[in-house]
């Protein structure tokens, strides 16, 4: 038993120590695949309901009491921060976020101010709420990439093909950089805000950079990512970076200045270690196979497990959110599961890959 959440099996894992099991939690783990949300939801926005703080609390505690994971997630959304900014935006039920105004001209860049921790003191208030419930089990607190943000800016809602973003980002760099260094800083004193109220953790999702080569992503993307990260450097916590479709990235997305990098479900842990350098990953079971039958289930979360021992370090997750018909039940199952086989694989002596010592939670020793 962890005595404070920085001893906690999710913090260690994120930092490469010795734990004793590989921990567990799911993105999107508060969300619609649990009746008590959709409950608790009923006549609530998505943006009303991250802005009460006694919400966002039983929400996010929600998983935890139910599936026993090891760390909780900040409910809330990526475009939190930017309706606090000013951005004239919505969450529609069935399409995302949808801006009213899309960011396309010099003008709409600069009227995109910096926010300041009262502009958002609803989330300082739901992140002290949340660390005085949860105890010895860490929070992570979450924004969303600078890249990511500037799609739904630029492209006013969700996209396939991002084309308006990148026509900015080649027709236009100077604007293009002026908007992506704005977002930084948004989204740096987004965390600093959860960070200075008592997250152990931070998550930064890049969800669209998959739609990029890497050397778009180097030469427009990094240097943005790389200022939030490094920003949070002296904060003590461990930086989870995300993204989907990026095995490509993965080197240059830990290069941002993760900690930890997340992989989705197409790249195999094992492989994805070779790319991020000698740090933590999380991942990656496709978030489908909870739609087989449970021996399957089980079949492909080992084989996770063992792909993970190669790193030096391994958070157990999907490789992307819960998807919203999922049957809670199993994710209990999956939890149990993860922590069984991984107390069972240590004590059985377990070696994993390549050089590296055995380790119950899939660190390998140098």
């Amino acid at each position: 038993m962890s005595s404070s959440p920085d001893e906690s099996a999710f913090v260690r894992a994120c930092r490469g120590l010795d734990v004793p099991h590989t921990p567990v939690w799911f993105m999107r783990q508060a969300g619609r695949s649990l009746p008590e949300y959709r409950k608790i939801r009923e006549g609530v926005g998505m943006l009303e309901s991250c802005r009460r703080p006694e919400l966002v609390t039983e929400i996010t505690l929600q998983p935890v009491r139910r599936h026993g994971v090891d760390a909780a997630i900040l409910f809330s959304d990526i475009v939190v921060p930017l309706a606090a900014a000013g951005v004239d935006l919505d969450i529609v039920a069935g399409t995302g976020p949808v801006v009213a105004q899309p960011v396309r001209t010099a003008d709409a860049v600069d009227r995109l101010r910096v926010i300041t921790a009262d502009d958002v003191d609803f989330v300082a208030r739901a992140v002290r709420l949340l660390v005085a419930e949860l105890g010895d089990t860490p929070l992570i607190g979450f924004a969303g990439a600078p890249f990511t943000l500037a799609s739904y800016l630029i492209e006013g809602g969700p996209s396939r093909t991002y084309a308006r973003t990148k026509a900015m980002m080649y027709g236009d760099p100077e604007l293009w950089h002026r908007l992506l260094s704005r977002l930084a800083e948004i989204t740096l004193n987004f965390l600093r805000v959860q960070v200075s109220n008592g997250a152990s953790a931070v998550q930064l999702f890049d969800s669209w950079a998959g739609a990029l080569s890497e050397a778009d992503y180097r030469r427009y993307v990094l240097p943005h990512s790389t200022a939030v990260l490094s920003g949070l450097a002296g904060a003590g916590v461990p930086r989870i970076h995300f993204g989907v479709g990026t095995a490509m990235l993965l080197g240059a997305m830990g290069e941002a200045g993760a900690d930890v990098v997340g992989v989705d479900w197409r790249t195999p842990l094992d492989r994805a270690v070779a790319a991020v350098d000698g740090r933590a990953v999380q991942g990656n079971l496709d978030p489908a196979a909870l739609f087989a039958p449970w021996p399957v289930v089980a079949q492909e979360t080992q084989r996770v497990l063992a792909e993970g021992r190669a790193a030096r370090g391994h958070v157990f997750n999907l490789g992307h959110g819960v998807l919203p018909d999922t049957d809670p039940d199993v994710l209990t199952r999956l939890v149990e599961l993860v922590h069984r086989d991984s107390e069972t694989g240590a004590a059985a002596g377990v070696v994993s890959s390549g050089a590296h010592t055995r380790h119950p939670g899939g660190r390998g020793g140098a």
